[in-house]
């Protein structure tokens, strides 16, 4: 059977997989001041995070429309896979939902799931990569919805960012204590946790943090010989290199893969900030 995985544009792909005919990428757009652009492979990271720091207003965003979810799952492709940012966060998941039924009211049966990741940026990576796993083992696509949804539970996502500004002028950081987001030397450790932001600890200065967020990953984390850590950054590889390493004197993985955060993951996780999911 033939298949096809969309994502939704907080989702990063590694660029071998953004030509992949069984990949494709569902836009969101974004706004920076009078500043609009669609989230796509035209986006800027250099020219998006010199516009925010030059704006005093806040960077916003907005799902991807039901048509274009619809369009996208209309292909030769048996079963269809779309992976959302949390539902909790964004209106991508909804939105998917209904550009699904949308697709069964004008194109007929097909065999289409939508998973909400209940994560951002790499942790829908994790779950794409994971749904084409299970299809070149040649599983069925009831089994692969169920090992799909198991799987996404069991993610860990935590992320330690310079900038708090744009989560919490978006009213996302409810999970943070006020002091810490508005204190620029706390910086704090953050987890995703059933799809919503909340604090797991604080340290002074970046450093600290991301050496926390290796602690608290590494104690965490179980059977990881068979899972892949993923690692996204906004404009700083070197810090991702850096909690890569860290983490890798402590445990085993199966495979690590480390991106560049796309326009929607760059807009909340600000110049600066890491992401990691395993």
């Amino acid at each position: 059977m033939s298949y096809k995985i969309i994502l939704d544009s907080c989702g990063e792909l590694p660029p071998k997989y953004k030509a992949d005919e069984r990949f494709e990428i569902v836009s969101l757009g974004i706004e920076v001041g009078d500043y609009q652009i669609m989230d796509d492979e035209n986006f800027n990271q250099k020219e998006f995070l010199a516009k925010v720091a030059a704006c005093p207003k806040c960077p916003k965003s907005s799902c991807p429309s039901p048509e274009s979810y619809m369009e996208a799952c209309h292909c030769d492709a048996d079963h269809v896979y779309i992976v959302t940012l949390s539902s909790k966060l964004s209106g991508s998941y909804n939105s998917a939902v209904l550009g699904k039924n949308l697709y069964h009211e004008k194109y007929g049966d097909k065999d289409i799931h939508v998973c909400d990741s209940q994560s951002a940026s790499c942790g829908e990576t994790q779950i794409a990569f994971r749904a084409m796993e299970m299809e070149e083992e040649g599983r069925s696509f009831e089994e692969i919805v169920k090992e799909l949804e198991k799987f996404r539970d069991g993610l860990k996502t935590f992320f330690v960012l310079d900038n708090l500004e744009t989560l919490r002028k978006n009213g996302r950081l409810s999970g943070v204590k006020a002091l810490v987001a508005t204190t620029l030397s706390v910086k704090p450790l953050m987890e995703g946790q059933k799809g919503e932001i909340v604090q797991r600890g604080q340290a002074i200065g970046i450093k600290k943090g991301l050496a926390k967020l290796v602690d608290t990953l590494v104690k965490e984390a179980v059977d990881t010989e068979g899972k892949k850590l993923m690692i996204t950054h906004c404009n700083c590889p070197e810090r991702a290199e850096l909690v890569r390493d860290a983490i890798l004197k402590d445990i085993r993985v199966k495979d690590v893969l480390i991106m560049d955060t796309a326009g929607i993951s760059s807009m909340y996780a600000n110049d600066g900030g890491v992401i990691v999911t395993l």
